[in-house]
């Protein structure tokens, strides 16, 4: 793995996504890198990825949050992001998320998946996604409409929430810590995507079930189990 500098890192999960890696590599913003985590593929996803100009993290650990969060603790850059990437979304709608980070008007943007095409987003998948947005509301408060992957933050900050989920629960352990720790959150439509190749996740209902199985335990975490962490500071 090689390490440079950059104004944004983009972390990206990645399982077997030799297909689709170079659509989305090609648009990773100008200055921007692109930490693609491999976790395991048979594909030859990382040799894809470097053709591209990733840098090629590996986490030999199986699980979403697990990928992600190795991204995360390889990450130099002040901003991180992060985005599937199995062309379902266009990682260059994250530089509005950045620059709304960047100015101070909030400490976590999220994208509301909005789909497509047919096929782009399975019912079941997003019948659990809204089930799990309810529960969050109840939880913490907040009015969010879907707890999709793409999102931008402070690195410091998100490292400080000592986040622990390694399964399909880490994007909502990073927003129900993000809230308790009385963070700024903001939710903005995007355009979502028929991914390319088969959904490691919430491909089937069993894959979504787990999928809320892993992020209602998440939800089950008293506030006083969140570390002590200010909000995403400048």
């Amino acid at each position: 793995m090689t390490t440079t500098s950059s104004d944004v890192d983009v972390v990206l999960p990645c399982l077997n996504e030799a297909e689709a890696l170079p659509w989305v590599l090609e648009r990773i913003p100008p200055g921007w890198r692109a930490l693609v985590v491999d976790n395991g593929s048979t594909d030859g996803s990382d040799r894809v990825a470097r053709a591209c100009g990733a840098t090629v993290v590996h986490e030999p650990r199986r699980g979403f949050g697990a990928a992600c969060h190795a991204g995360l603790t390889a990450a130099t850059a002040d901003v991180v992001c992060f985005c599937d990437c199995d062309a379902s979304l266009d990682p260059s709608l994250l530089v509005p998320f950045v620059r709304e980070v960047r100015d101070g008007e909030a400490d976590l943007v999220l994208g509301r998946r909005r789909p497509q095409g047919r096929g782009a987003w399975p019912a079941h998948a997003r019948a659990g996604n809204l089930t799990l947005a309810r529960m969050l509301r109840r939880r913490t408060g907040l009015r969010l409409h879907d707890l999709g992957p793409l999102r931008a933050a402070r690195r410091e900050p998100l490292l400080a929430l000592g986040l622990t989920d390694r399964r399909s629960g880490y994007p909502l352990q990073m927003v129900v810590r993000a809230a308790d720790a009385g963070w700024r959150i903001a939710e903005h439509d995007v355009p979502y995507l028929p991914r390319t190749g088969a959904s490691k996740v919430t491909g089937t209902w069993r894959g979504t079930w787990q999928a809320v199985r892993d992020m209602s335990r998440v939800l089950g975490e008293a506030p006083g189990e969140t570390p002590a962490v200010g909000r995403g500071a400048r």
